[in-house]
């Protein structure tokens, strides 16, 4: 067999597979970028790179045309956002967008880059959702809400609402199919008019701009918080150049609903900083950047989670203490910091916004505004945290075992082994009559006496 079955399950595997084989087999003709760009930068049939210069791009677009051709592989559908590039780019291997158009007069428009719309001209990440119209069930809903694809997680508070819906239709075990309660109706249906705005939301995709010259320090910027309501972390790329000037921008949101089961905020504050999520991103960031980062600071409003993070001398019950166990093995105590509720963006992924919130919310596409100034104007861990109070739920109480050491005498022997008062005098009785008997021969020779005195008693 000489090919492979077209939409056979094993063939994006395979394809990946032979993809990475063929930049191994070429490792000693190129560079060790364009190697790791084959490695790392292509998700199923895409490939998706950036340059710090249009030089740059042109060299890296030669080179990786010449070394997937090595393995067969022509890459095709080539988009830029320098005119300079795709100049390069022989027109017939471009996408359809910039094909047949005279780059000299016009200027490419939208593109779609992983799921996500490109705005090729302005340098911006957008979102297009056409959804048909359906009954509103629990079964239309989720379908709804799985079809926008926000890998970044850059509409998380939006779509946390919608979450939040399917929810309560799961705890009112509201059938797939059946009509949902009028109330949820309502809610439902102000959430889905609000999709067609959603083409109004815009970021930035460079986070490092050209002017802003050679970087000083790279560092990542955890928020966390938790609600009745959900849960979530936001991390923002901060960037600091040799004259002190800053550009941070958001790089990572995630939010997720309440469990079902109630927990305590504490619990929840824990589960987002330690459970699952903040210092998770932190090590994945850390491992997919491919830069050198100089530092992480994780942020809550939660004075409670510090203590626990502090705490040297108390013992938690098991959720607490692994939770803080992930937390103490990813990060260290120093790199934990308080921020004010209101300075918080993870507020939003834990509550949720509205899309016109959303759209008009610098705070959680930007992160607070301390972000810009200097390491010495960032807020101040509070002085006293206090200490953790011996009545605190998430405590485990000291438990006291006592032992007693019974010494057991014939005496007690012999009261353990009769029931009722009269069989033990008679048993005594006899005891003695015997003490009695023994004395007696070894002192007279006599073998017994007349009659037992009455000492039993």
């Amino acid at each position: 067999m000489n090919v492979h079955l077209f939409g056979a399950v094993s063939s994006p595997s395979i394809a990946n597979f032979a993809l990475k084989q063929t930049a191994m087999d070429n490792s000693d003709k190129y560079s060790s970028e364009v190697l790791d760009i084959i490695k790392h930068s292509f998700y199923v049939d895409d490939g998706l790179h950036s340059a710090a210069s249009a030089k740059k791009a042109i060299q890296l677009a030669r080179d990786l045309r010449e070394a997937c051709a090595q393995g067969g592989f022509t890459l095709n559908k080539w988009v830029s956002n320098s005119l300079e590039v795709l100049e390069t780019i022989p027109e017939s291997h471009r996408a359809t967008l910039v094909k047949h158009i005279d780059l000299d007069r016009e200027k490419p428009s939208l593109e779609r880059a992983l799921g996500i719309q490109w705005n090729i001209q302005k340098g911006t990440f957008t979102f297009r959702v056409t959804v048909k119209t359906r009954a509103a069930t629990r079964r239309a809903i989720l379908a709804v809400v799985s079809s926008i694809y926000d890998p970044l997680g850059l509409l998380s508070p939006f779509i946390l609402k919608a979450k939040q819906i399917l929810q309560r239709l799961c705890l009112g075990k509201c059938g797939w199919d059946e009509a949902i309660p009028e109330e949820i109706s309502r809610t439902w249906q102000k959430w889905f008019t609000e999709l067609d705005q959603l083409s109004r939301f815009e970021v930035n995709r460079c986070m490092k701009p050209e002017e802003l010259g050679d970087i000083r320090t790279a560092e990542l910027h955890h928020f966390c918080d938790a609600s009745e309501l959900g849960y979530g972390t936001v991390t923002y790329f901060r960037l600091m150049n040799n004259i002190g000037d800053v550009q941070h921008s958001f790089i990572l949101g995630k939010s997720r609903v309440a469990p079902l089961k109630q927990l305590t905020i504490v619990r929840l504050e824990l589960t987002i900083a330690g459970g699952t999520l903040a210092v998770k991103v932190d090590r994945m960031l850390h491992k997919e950047l491919h830069m050198e980062l100089n530092d992480s600071t994780f942020w809550t409003d939660s004075t409670s989670v510090l203590k626990y993070i502090h705490n040297k001398s108390k013992c938690f019950h098991t959720y607490v203490a692994n939770r803080i166990a992930v937390i103490r093995n990813l990060s260290r105590e120093h790199q934990w910091r308080h921020v004010t509720s209101k300075d918080n963006p993870a507020d939003d992924a834990s509550r949720g916004l509205t899309i016109e919130q959303l759209l008009n919310s610098t705070r959680w596409l930007h992160g607070p505004s301390f972000l810009s100034r200097k390491e010495s104007e960032w807020p101040e861990m509070p002085k006293d945290l206090g200490h953790i109070p011996l009545n605190d739920t998430e405590v485990r109480k000291d438990i006291t075992a006592n032992c007693l050491n019974l010494q057991f005498n014939a005496t007690t022997n012999l009261i353990q082994n009769y029931s009722s008062w009269r069989k033990l005098k008679r048993a005594a009785a006899w005891l003695l009559k015997l003490r009695h008997h023994l004395l007696l021969r070894s002192r007279k020779g006599k073998v017994l006496i007349r009659a037992s005195k009455p000492k039993a008693e």
